[in-house]
């Protein structure tokens, strides 16, 4: 009895760092995806127009 449950833990507990892994790689794919607006230089900007 007692391997059974140390065997149905350890499933649980390796389905859970499955989905953990899965929503990371979502968000870091989502924050791939998303425009970065954070580095863009104004000032670049005006002295290419120029």
């Amino acid at each position: 009895m007692k391997f059974f449950r140390r065997a149905l833990a350890f499933f649980a507990l390796l389905a859970v760092a499955f989905r953990a892994v899965g929503s990371f790689l979502s968000w870091a794919q989502r924050q791939e995806d998303a425009p970065a607006d954070a580095w863009i230089d104004e000032d670049e900007d005006e002295f290419e127009d120029a």
